[in-house]
């Protein structure tokens, strides 16, 4: 880019700052500090020439913008301090369903493939008898009403325009079929239950939601979602760890589709596999 081409586009960004910040030539003179007709002579549609570096770096700090952005030099208006915090973002995850935050980003992520690695069963797929025993010791009275509620976003989710990709370790499924584990104490019963309406899902919903079963002795994930090329979020605990820079989310994409690739069980296989877990429950 030439200068005068650099300084065209200069004065055009200016200009739409201005604009963005709701001012004119005359306040944002008075704020940095600048000669109003310097300011007059930068936007003249005749300026060939790029003003020194204290007034580019004032306009940029009063209209709350990149210098480099300004001069052409970056593609986001946001300062470097700014891009970096809302690329990655800490936000609170509470014991609960489905909760509002995570309902958010499904639906800012409506149409897209939806990438998934639960911390346990994912909740698309629990029976309300799962999802009883799981959160009626934290929520006490109120699971009842958490699950009718979490039920109708459940029920959204499996409907949405989304693809659903869900990979699973091979131990989770061996946890719930033998009642070890997580599941120590969940009753043959609401077990049985549980693969049965697994079942009754995947074969409505294949090949729109697909799980895999990968061997966690091999590869290892933590739980995380990838919304399209939105987002990736980490599920550490009593938090997300949310980010939205392009890099990271394919390099997560990029993860979940290694997993997808070295499954023990695929897609196809796994109603199959499913059936012959239910098959060792009846024994």
């Amino acid at each position: 880019m030439d200068k005068r081409d650099r300084a065209l586009l200069f004065r055009k960004r200016l200009m739409e700052s201005i604009r963005r910040a709701n001012t004119n030539q005359s306040e944002l003179a008075r704020a940095t500090g600048v000669d109003r007709s310097t300011i007059s002579q930068v936007l003249r549609d005749d300026a060939a020439r790029l003003p020194n570096a204290h007034v580019v770096g004032s306009c940029a700090d009063v209209l709350g913008v990149s210098a480099d952005w300004l001069l052409g030099l970056a593609e986001h208006p946001e300062k470097a301090a700014d891009l970096m915090a809302s690329a990655l973002t800490l936000t609170d995850a509470p014991r609960a369903l489905v909760d509002e935050q995570i309902f958010d980003w499904h639906r800012e992520a409506d149409g897209y493939k939806i990438r998934h690695v639960p911390a346990a069963l994912p909740d698309m797929v629990k029976t309300p008898g799962v999802l009883e025993w799981e959160y009626g010791p934290h929520l006490g009275r109120t699971a009842e009403q958490a699950i009718t509620a979490s039920e109708k976003r459940l029920a959204w989710m499996r409907q949405s325009a989304s693809d659903y990709e869900i990979a699973i370790p091979l131990y989770e499924l061996q946890s719930l079929v033998g009642g070890t584990g997580y599941y120590t104490g969940l009753s043959d019963k609401l077990r049985e239950e549980q693969i049965e309406h697994w079942l009754t899902l995947t074969d409505a919903l294949y090949p729109r939601m697909r799980f895999y079963l990968f061997d966690a002795r091999r590869l290892f994930s933590a739980p995380i979602t990838v919304f399209g090329p939105l987002l990736a979020v980490i599920y550490v605990g009593r938090n997300y760890l949310a980010f939205r820079d392009v890099q990271r989310v394919r390099a997560f994409s990029d993860h979940i589709d290694h997993l997808v690739k070295a499954a023990f069980i695929t897609a196809r296989a796994f109603p199959d596999h499913l059936r012959t877990l239910r098959d060792q429950l009846d024994q």
